[in-house]
């Protein structure tokens, strides 16, 4: 109690040196200098007196605000008598405003006690009798209202605000406070003004207010039981009326109080609104003191809410605010009693009655810059985004940095980890092509023997492809089984035929093959015959790598599949246990090598690498020039534009006769990179033709003679190219500028189209076996459809050239591919025609195919099915008839004659109506029409099965005593199939037509050479 004193004390004296110095300030300014004779700077001792001032207030805040925050508790009034030394320092009683009194009866206060003398202060009788004994002077409220129905409204009204607006106190709290009246009547000090009030503010009529206050004066019937000597004043409860649309938008900028605010505030606040310009408060201002006066025991808390305001308002430049007393006291109790941090802008500017206005002030941007401290806070904003840009900056370079130097990191151990393997790789494939030599070197040391003796033979009519050619090819698993009757070798009883398939065979079409190679035509007699079928079914088997359900869309190579099936792999290697075997491959791929080197077999094929260098169309042009054949006019490597137009002007120039020219893509096969340009559309032909005419042919070899038409080439070419220059094949190549796009990037090969209306086709395929020698095992004259470039047939033997120069040609081609190791199975495609100058016959060497043929597989089928053999030195395929009874009993036995039959094959004959009829189906069909082989007469025709899913590809092989026959037999076949498998509305994808088209015009020809060739034996 004595440190409250001292501390009263304190306070006290304080105040007196502030009105002291307040005195001597306003009696400073009457002084004159004048009067005294004396020179006084009024102005700096004025700001002294001032800072002075400031300085004494300042401290003495700080300490009534350190004695407001404990709590004083009056005595009870009954208690008035007992000598309590009151402390000096003392709020000023007189400012309490008249309030409302509770109209409810304390709970626990008897009826005859002298507590009634405050709760009933409406009675004359008892504010004079407490004003008597306590010197309080009780305020003046208005007398309860006598009528009922307003009693009940206000007790429903009352209670309902309570409810509402009144948080219950926790049940702990309620049991640790013994004296409700203490609680009730503990005053919530604040920082109380230094200064006491001029002029007392009258009291009035309480009435319903702006913000419809229900004020409660709530006290315990233990404290009224005992008088005391201090006023108490009394503790006031501001309930908020319901929300208007400002109010909603102003309460939701203000963050929410965990619990419903008490805020001890007269309830006639709400009339008190005053200004604060350009940040500044009037403290002098009549609206200012007022609100200042009413709330002088909550000023502590207001002070500081409104010195955060004024600031936020001179930060940012605000000319004008309007601040609602109000909102003011009741944020800054509600930031009192439940906020720990300092209030956010928003909750700021909430209090304002222009807020909105004052709110897009504060947000437009750069306007804190124009307030106070703008020019140091823009500075502090520069310096900050400046060290932030270049933090930033350090940091993305940091960043970067470590990402480069993760990325090098991991490109440096992938680039080692792939430099390992791509060693492994190599020594790998090193080896295999090291083991592969010295097998191909023990395979032709001793070829003879093993062609002499039993063998077994494993096909794998892969197509080593590169990868974006295999990704373009349509149906890629059956072109590498359209060489299915491969199986056929089995003919040659020491041949055992292990067939790699492509893709899984139905059971009809194993069947249909088991079936047919049951028989065997040179085989005569039942027993002979069940013999020989039941050997043929053992000595081949057919095999489908399981990796092709594992790459069923990669377009895979054969051999490929088969390296990466270990299983099919592992059964080869038991088939062919202590057997002599070796491997025949198609177009060679370096996964050969690895599959023969996973099985211990040689190859009968060249190196990968060779093969791709001499089977491509300018490295057959080299063969062919090394072997001294004729070759049409042209170039070969080829892979720029400019290079093209300068060889393309040269040869048109010197080669006036040639009518179209050809461009051939080096690795393309089967005329899929083949395009041509006729000469005729070239706008300068015919005055070149006629320079040509006159120097004449033997002027015109000299090179100062061709200099203007070359030039005159040169310039027009490009143009002539691009309009008139057109692929072969649309499907694969749409226009000219997708070809030449290949053209160059590959490679290629310009020559001349042979310069003649009737031109014939023949293919050759050659066995260059190991030891040296070349053997010619098929010919035939090639057959087109729509594209006249590409064969899907042919007619065997071969009747176009004469067998001896055939003979020839093939020879020289054969040793010129050995000098360049070549061997194994080789194509050669030729092109035949009449010399117009000459009238004689020419033969062009035009494409060499190192790899097995669908001509020769299908003319292994023929053999097998008639029995023959097929002599191309000779041109002529031998049959074996059959040995007719006589009636003669002593005729003796004789050899069985032998007979010459023509066969017409058809390799890739599709129709996509085809796919509709199961193959069971199909082969009824057509043993209905009476289509189908005599083995007997040894003549008839016979199909090739590829696939069970799509069906709409076959083969077919036509056979006859002659070739006419052959041709007509071929083309009725086309013509049933076709009618009874399509419709007038259905017709079908199909070259079936262009063929027939075909084989009309061949049997036009053979007609003609058949009469001339009577003519001249009649002659």
């Amino acid at each position: 109690m004595s440190d409250t004193l001292k501390k009263d004390n304190l306070g006290a004296v304080l105040v007196q040196v502030q009105d002291d110095l307040k005195q001597l300030r306003s009696s400073l300014k009457k002084i004159t200098a004048g009067e005294r004779d004396l020179t006084l700077d009024i102005e700096a001792l004025d700001n002294a007196i001032r800072n002075t001032e400031n300085s004494i207030r300042k401290h003495a805040e700080d300490c009534l605000r350190t004695v407001n925050k404990q709590q004083l508790v009056l005595p009870s009034i009954e208690d008035i008598q007992k000598k309590i030394q009151i402390p000096k320092w003392k709020p000023s009683l007189e400012r309490i405003p008249d309030v409302h009194p509770r109209r409810e009866r304390l709970p626990g206060v008897s009826a005859g006690g002298k507590p009634h003398l405050l709760y009933y202060p409406v009675q004359p009788n008892n504010r004079a009798i407490v004003a008597q004994k306590s010197g309080l002077s009780l305020p003046e409220v208005h007398k309860r209202s006598t009528n009922g129905t307003k009693r009940s409204k206000i007790h429903h009204q009352r209670a309902e605000l309570k409810d509402r607006h009144i948080p219950a106190a926790p049940q702990e709290e309620t049991e640790t406070v013994p004296h409700r009246s203490l609680l009730c009547m503990s005053m919530q000090h604040k920082a109380a003004s230094l200064h006491p009030r001029e002029d007392s503010y009258p009291s009035k009529t309480v009435s319903k207010s702006r913000c419809q206050k229900q004020l409660k004066w709530d006290t315990d019937s233990e404290s009224t039981s005992a008088s005391t000597d201090r006023e108490s004043p009394p503790l006031w409860t501001t309930t908020t009326p319901p929300p208007t649309t400002t109010s909603k938008s102003i309460n939701s900028l203000i963050p929410k109080s965990p619990q419903d605010l008490v805020v001890s505030v007269p309830e006639n606040i709400t009339k008190y609104t005053f200004s604060i310009i350009n940040g500044q408060m009037d403290p002098v201002a009549t609206d200012f003191c007022h609100f200042k006066q009413s709330v002088n025991l909550s000023w502590s808390s207001v002070a500081d809410a409104l010195g955060d305001l004024t600031k936020l308002l001179r930060d940012f430049a605000v000319p004008l605010a309007k601040v609602s007393g109000e909102r003011l006291v009741e944020f800054s109790q509600g930031w009192d009693d439940g906020w720990r941090n300092a209030p956010s802008a928003i909750a700021l500017l909430s209090v304002l009655e222009n807020w909105e206005e004052v709110l897009g002030l504060v947000v437009r941007p750069g306007q804190r810059y124009k307030g106070e401290g703008g020019f140091e806070a823009a500075a502090i904003r520069i310096q900050s985004c400046w060290r932030r840009h270049v933090a930033r900056t350090a940091y993305l370079r940091h960043c970067r940095r470590k990402w480069a130097a993760g990325t090098i990191a991991i490109s440096w151990l992938m680039h080692a980890q792939m430099r390992r393997v791509r060693t492994a790789l190599q020594a790998r494939r090193f080896s295999q092509l090291e083991n592969y030599r010295s097998r191909a070197q023990h395979l032709a040391a001793n070829w003879k023997h093993i062609q002499s003796s039993k063998r077994t033979i494993i096909h794998i009519p892969s197509l080593g492809y590169c990868q974006s050619q295999r990704m373009n090819l349509r149906g890629f698993d059956i072109l590498q089984n359209v060489q299915i009757s491969r199986v056929c070798d089995i003919r040659d009883e020491n041949v055992e035929v292990i067939y790699v398939c492509s893709q899984h065979l139905g059971d009809d079409i194993l069947h249909y093959y088991t079936s047919l190679l049951k028989c065997d035509g040179a085989a005569d007699g039942a027993d002979a015959g069940a013999t020989l079928a039941l050997s043929c079914m053992r000595r081949f088997i057919i095999l489908t790598p399981e990796a092709v359900d594992h790459f069923p869309t990669h377009n895979m190579c054969l051999s490929t599949l088969l390296k990466y099936s270990p299983r099919t792999l592992k059964r080869i290697r038991n088939l062919i246990q202590g057997k002599q075997a070796y491997i025949v491959g198609g177009v060679a791929h370096t996964d050969d090598l690895a599959v023969a080197d996973e099985l211990g077999v040689p190859i009968l094929g060249p190196e990968p690498a060779i093969a791709q260098l001499h089977g491509s169309k300018s490295g057959g042009r080299r063969i062919f020039a090394g072997a001294g054949i004729d070759v049409p006019p042209g170039q070969g490597d080829i892979y720029s534009l400019n290079q093209l137009h300068e060889i393309l002007a040269e040869l048109m120039t010197e080669n006036m006769d040639v009518q179209r020219w050809l461009f051939k893509t080096d690795s393309e096969h089967g005329g899929r990179g083949t395009a041509y340009c006729d000469t005729c559309h070239i706008s300068c032909y015919k005055w070149a033709r006629h320079e040509y005419h006159r120097y004449g042919p033997e002027l015109w070899n000299t090179k100062w003679m061709q200099e203007p038409v070359l030039l005159r080439y040169l310039d027009e070419i490009p143009e002539w190219l691009a309009h008139y220059a057109q692929p072969a094949k649309t499907s694969c190549y749409p226009n000219w500028a997708c070809f030449l796009k290949t053209f160059l990037r590959q490679g290629g090969v310009v020559e001349a189209y042979p310069p003649s209306d009737s031109i014939t086709c023949l293919t050759v395929d050659l066995l260059l076996e190991p030891g040296g020698e070349v053997t010619v095992l098929s010919c035939g004259d090639q057959l087109h459809g729509s594209c006249q470039l590409e064969a899907i047939g042919s007619t065997v033997p071969q009747t176009s050239v004469h067998p001896e120069i055939l003979h020839s040609i093939c020879t020289r081609v054969g040793q010129a591919c050995l000098q360049r190791r070549i061997v194994g199975h080789v194509s050669v495609d030729l092109a035949t025609f009449l010399d117009h100058n000459t009238t004689e016959q020419k033969v062009w060497a035009v494409d060499l195919d190192v790899a097995y043929s669908d001509q020769l597989a299908m003319t292994q089928m023929l053999l097998m099915m008639t029995g023959g053999t097929l002599n191309c030195r000779a041109g002529c395929l031998q049959v074996p008839t059959p040995i007719r009874e006589r009636c003669c009993e002593l005729q003796t036995a004789a050899k069985p004659s032998v007979g010459n039959r023509y066969a017409v094959i058809g390799n890739h004959l599709f129709h996509s109506n085809l796919s509709m009829l199961y193959h069971n189906v199909f082969l009824k069909l057509c043993k209905f029409h009476g289509i189908g082989f005599n083995r007997k007469r040894k003549q008839g025709t016979v199909f090739a099965l590829y696939d069970r899913t799509e069906r709409s590809s076959i083969g077919m092989i036509t056979v006859s005593e002659d070739l006419q026959g052959a041709l007509v037999t071929f083309a009725r076949n086309l013509s049933v199939i076709h009618q009874e498998i399509s419709s007038s509305k259905m017709q079908g994808e199909t070259n079936f037509k262009d063929l027939m088209m075909n084989v009309e015009d061949v049997l036009q020809v053979t007609f003609q050479n058949k009469v001339q060739a009577e003519d001249k034996a009649s002659v």
